[in-house]
């Protein structure tokens, strides 16, 4: 039987990683995108892995029918990754209301009503699997970063409740708070200042694969006595 995971943001480098190695892993998967396809991806995949199954499928979580416009491509899942997400640096006072509910939606909202929409389909399976990618700033919370601060925060409250909820239906709900991972929406940041921040970090800096690894561990049935917990793959930087 094969098994699905719906992993949300597949088309980001942190999302791309976690879907190669999922795949390699045996699962088949719902590759969801908005601006960026995923339909190479799934071909890739497929022409590897041809015992699998591999489905792009497009939402906008930004918009509030994301979560249904998502939900309504797919059939069987026992596993939900939330990949997906946007960055906002500034200051809260020049934050607008717009801003701060597109960050709500595409971080909590959609991906809660996703889940809400999708899970029906884990009583087909004895375990079923919830890996949320948050970050360490919804444990510390960044300077300039207050809206992200908070809405990855509710992801790992998110986890926690609903790791209690779930137990007894043989889900685990968990979240993985990476650190400092090198993509490019830190494309911005000047080689002096990777520099700085990395010297900070005991380890240095992190990969999208690092993240990709702690998923696998947590899906794969490795880590099936442990949830509603986040698992940080910092480096050192959060101890």
């Amino acid at each position: 039987m094969k098994r699905f995971a719906v992993l949300l943001g597949a088309s980001g480098e942190i999302g791309e990683s976690i879907a190669l190695q999922l795949a390699e892993s045996g699962w088949s998967l719902y590759l969801h995108w908005n601006s960026r396809p995923t339909g190479a991806l799934a071909q890739q995949l497929a022409e590897k892995y041809p015992s699998q199954e591999f489905i792009a499928v497009q939402a906008d979580f930004a918009e509030a029918s994301g979560a249904q416009q998502l939900a309504a491509n797919v059939y069987d899942a026992s596993c939900i990754i939330v990949a997906s997400g946007q960055s906002l640096v500034k200051m809260l006072t020049d934050t607008t209301d717009e801003e701060m509910e597109s960050l709500w939606r595409v971080h909590v909202k959609n991906p809660i009503s996703t889940i809400r929409l999708i899970s029906p389909f884990f009583h087909r399976h004895d375990k079923s699997y919830i890996v949320f990618i948050s970050s360490i700033w919804g444990e510390t919370g960044a300077s300039m970063e207050t809206v992200y601060s908070s809405v990855k925060g509710a992801q790992l409250a998110f986890a926690k409740a609903y790791a209690k909820e779930m137990a007894p239906s043989g889900t685990r709900v968990n979240a993985v708070a990476p650190g400092f991972i090198q993509t490019e929406m830190n494309a911005s940041l000047t080689a002096e200042e990777l520099q700085e921040i990395e010297e900070e970090i005991p380890l240095g800096l992190g990969s999208p694969q690092d993240i990709a690894d702690a998923v696998d561990f947590l899906v794969n049935g490795k880590a099936d006595y442990m949830t509603g917990q986040t698992l940080r793959v910092n480096g050192g930087w959060l101890m």
